[in-house]
């Protein structure tokens, strides 16, 4: 039993930045806007975040420079498509090869060195048989991760203001018409993804693995992409995606420790393999992707 709450608890942990990105660009995809640029955004954010802990010894400021880092990164990505119609999916691609290589440069100087690990879980549940460990027993940003699933369904379907976003993500040019600002708030939305993207980035340098290495993302970035479409963009199946990901992830190292004879390569590509065969399995009814998609994500918006 002890093993099997130590695998939850993993599975949570490993799933965790996967849902902070993929709600962050769920939202900006809601709002219309497709941004490639999530692995990009989350390296630069991993060694900047990284950067700021080693340096200061207070791994909250980590998570605070990853959020500025990720916003930085985004705002471009908003300037050069909403302000100068540049090619979303172009765009997106080139910020995800510009991110990497600024974070590989970067992060240069603290190549191998680590941050100590912290003290976390909730005090007395943490202590609980099982369920303590398997639930309690998490850094605080897995329960902020819950809440903000929970405060963007709240948003995006019982308040105004998540109307209005739906509405500049299914028809721009009526939301237009009626006097909405739809690039401010695409930009806006894109800020949010980035921060989210970016608080994902600093959880996977300064808590996950608390250390820095070239590449430290891992797909990860593309894996949070994949996710919005395999929960159809709707953030509660984004939550249950994120935890089966992350399982999927965890299982590679359960299957080296227990002993199953299974070449390390094999077990490292579950992840991405089951990431596509996802998207194959999705992709077969491509009425049910129309229906649910945005109807104006990753198209122009020239008033």
């Amino acid at each position: 039993m002890e093993n099997f709450a130590a695998l939850i608890a993993a599975s949570i942990n490993s799933g965790t930045p996967l849902l902070i990105a993929a709600l962050g660009l769920l939202i900006n995809e809601r709002a219309g806007v497709l941004n490639l640029g999530a692995e990009g955004m989350m390296l630069v954010a991993a060694i900047v975040g990284f950067a700021v802990a080693h340096q200061t010894n207070v791994p909250a400021l980590g998570f605070v420079a990853g959020a500025l880092a990720g916003m930085l990164m985004s705002s471009l990505f908003a300037w050069l498509t909403l302000v100068l119609t540049t090619n979303q999916v172009a765009t997106g691609l080139a910020l995800s090869i510009f991110g990497a290589g600024l974070s590989a440069f970067i992060g240069q100087s603290f190549v191998g060195q680590s941050l100590p690990a912290g003290a976390h879980g909730i005090p007395f549940l943490s202590e609980l048989p099982f369920l303590g460990k398997a639930l309690f027993d998490q850094h605080w940003a897995v329960y902020f991760s819950l809440l903000l699933c929970a405060g963007i369904i709240w948003f995006l379907y019982r308040t105004r203001a998540g109307l209005v976003l739906r509405a500049v993500g299914e028809s721009p040019e009526s939301a237009h018409a009626l006097g909405y600002p739809v690039r401010k708030i695409r930009y806006g939305a894109l800020l949010f993804s980035g921060a989210c993207c970016g608080i994902a980035g600093a959880y996977l340098s300064v808590v996950y693995t608390p250390m820095w290495v070239e590449g430290l993302v891992a797909g990860r970035g593309w894996i949070a992409l994949a996710l919005t479409t395999f929960a159809t963009w709707r953030p509660a199946r984004v939550l249950l995606g994120s935890l089966l990901f992350g399982s999927v992830t965890i299982l590679q190292f359960h299957f080296q420790a227990i002993g199953i004879a299974v070449p390390s390569q094999i077990l490292s590509m579950l992840p991405y393999a089951a990431t596509i065969l996802v998207l194959v399995l999705i992709s077969r009814n491509p009425d049910w992707i129309r229906l649910n998609m945005p109807a104006s994500l990753g198209k122009p918006f020239r008033p």
